[in-house]
């Protein structure tokens, strides 16, 4: 797989934020069962790695990534986890240097359109446009695609089901992630149904 294909295996990411590596296989069987095999669980709790690997090895169906990954060893460890691609909020030389060394597929984080060139001069086409809303959302999306044909997005940063559509509807995006689709209190409580209920509903956006 490389990381193009990402950007067309669903419509939404989950993006997984886990304080107990117990929740992680339940989580990741209800997204899957919902239709969202593409998973990714960031970098922001102790869990998260040992979530990464409980997932990716109890559930098969499920395309398990690494997000917020920020340093070098980030995308050594994930790799040695189970992960299957990577997810980074921005990108350096050495950090992408780090990412392309794991051999896994991944989506380096920009913002801006000389963060998008300078990554397309590596061949890097697929890529995470993040703070979405922040940075411009769909307006400066829609204005790169002029220049830039050649490069696909997954926007990331305040999509939520109000503004989902909006984004997928443009040609230079390919799926977004999300949040929205594992809340806090879902998770610490296990209402998997509602996890399933608002992947199926993510799943059906395109």
């Amino acid at each position: 797989m490389i990381a193009d294909d990402l950007l067309d295996l669903a419509p939404v990411i989950p993006v997984v934020v886990l304080d107990d590596a117990e929740a992680a296989v339940p989580l990741a069987r209800a997204l899957v069962e919902g239709g969202l095999p593409v998973i990714e669980v960031t970098l922001r709790t102790p869990s998260a790695l040992a979530a990464i690997t409980r997932i990716a090895a109890e559930v098969p169906d499920a395309v398990v990534g690494a997000g917020t990954v920020v340093r070098p060893e980030d995308a050594e460890r994930s790799a040695a986890a189970g992960a299957k691609f990577l997810v980074s909020p921005g990108c350096t030389a050495r950090l992408q240097a780090a990412m392309v060394a794991t051999g896994l597929p991944f989506l380096p984080g920009v913002a801006t359109a000389s963060e998008a060139i300078a990554l397309l001069e590596d061949g890097i086409t697929a890529m995470k446009f993040f703070p979405a809303e922040a940075a411009g959302g769909t307006a400066y999306l829609k204005s790169l695609g002029g220049p830039l044909p050649q490069i696909r997005f997954c926007p990331t940063g305040g999509i939520s089901p109000r503004n989902a559509e909006e984004y997928l509807a443009l040609k230079n995006v390919g799926c977004v992630g999300g949040s929205w689709l594992t809340p806090v209190d879902a998770v610490r409580d296990g209402d998997w149904n509602l996890v399933r209920e608002l992947a199926a509903e993510a799943a059906a956006l395109r």
